[in-house]
């Protein structure tokens, strides 16, 4: 099945880009109630799955055993943008574990707020893997090991013990394959897997509702889900469409993206998962569409109208254009019951 087109760019009331791709809406059995583009378009799902890779961290009582915050699970889940807040939470998670930055493989850049940043710079200093914005994640899988009595050395590796639950626990909620075949190396060095988009947004039904999920898992999700609730700045950062949305729906929404347009969530209230993939990797694009939907299904609110229709300004200042979701309207969907789960 082809993509759709899922999003314009017009500059001076003109029509100046598109961008195509696919997404979907989908309960937890992976029954379609809303999708454009190919379905089961298959993608590496990236920084867009952190949540469900932090399963293992809640649900093998490592969070517990070392105390682990509120903020200190959300920035387990998060793609941050490298501020003292996250740099000193993760120094924190990993300092519980009696570890410190050095044992953080995964790699370092600088922060994603150039405010952090020009701060850093105008120090003389330079970033460290505390910087990087999957440092989060990263200080949840070393906590997990070493509460299971495993040496963290090497723990982005595909043999890992660590590695390996935390695999296994994406698969087992999205019910999608991963192994050698369709492994890739993500960013910060773990492994990541082509996944079809349908696979993405039932796991993310299965990780709002809790339904159709093994063991334990209910509880980790609904605890991290609260935890990136109450602390939405940790999730992303200042400006950006994680932390808007999160702050402006709390639990009526989950959402997270990842790199090269992707970007999954949960809507736990209607049980419902979504996912996107925007072709050329735009997040633009995938921020435009993902508060368009949304919208749709939650009911209108001002943040979701930022982001469905963006503002484009210049050097200047000068508004020039806008980025907005080009997808049906009016809102085309089956009549979905949330009670029956049929249509």
């Amino acid at each position: 099945m082809a993509s759709a087109v899922l999003a314009e760019v017009r500059r001076g009331g003109h029509l100046e880009s598109l961008h195509a791709g696919s997404l979907l809406v989908c309960d937890d059995q992976g029954k379609l109630v809303f999708s454009a583009g190919d379905p089961d378009r298959a993608t590496f799902p990236r920084s867009a799955i952190k949540a469900l890779q932090a399963l293992p961290l809640v649900a093998s009582g490592s969070a517990d055993r070392w105390a682990l915050t509120e903020r200190e699970l959300a920035l387990a889940c998060a793609s941050h943008t490298g501020t003292p807040m996250h740099t000193e939470t993760a120094a924190a998670m990993l300092a519980k574990a009696g570890r410190d930055v050095t044992c953080l493989e995964c790699g370092t850049h600088w922060p994603g707020s150039t405010k952090a940043a020009r701060t850093l710079a105008a120090g003389g200093h330079v970033p460290s893997a505390l910087h990087n914005n999957c440092s989060g994640k990263h200080a949840g899988f070393i906590c997990t090991a070493v509460a299971g009595g495993r040496d963290p050395a090497g723990y982005i590796q595909p043999d890992h013990p660590t590695m390996r639950d935390s695999v296994a626990a994406v698969a087992a909620v999205t019910g999608a394959r991963l192994d050698a075949d369709n492994r890739g190396v993500d960013g910060c060095s773990i492994p990541t897997f082509v996944t079809p988009l349908r696979a993405l947004a039932t796991g993310f039904a299965r990780f709002g509702g809790g339904v159709g999920l093994p063991e334990g898992f209910a509880q980790a999700a609904a605890r991290l889900r609260a935890a990136v609730a109450g602390h939405p700045d940790m999730i992303a950062g200042e400006g950006r469409f994680d932390t808007e949305v999160t702050a402006a729906l709390g639990q009526a929404a989950f959402v997270k993206g990842g790199a090269e347009g992707v970007l999954a969530g949960a809507m736990p209230t209607l049980g419902l998962g979504f996912a996107l993939k925007v072709d050329d990797g735009a997040a633009r694009a995938a921020d435009a569409c993902a508060a368009w939907l949304l919208a749709r299904f939650l009911g209108e609110h001002a943040v979701l109208s930022k982001w469905a229709n963006q503002e484009l300004r210049n050097w200047n200042g000068m508004a020039v254009g806008t980025v907005s979701a080009r997808l049906a309207e009016p809102f085309e969907r089956r009549r979905y019951d949330n009670e029956t789960g049929h249509d």
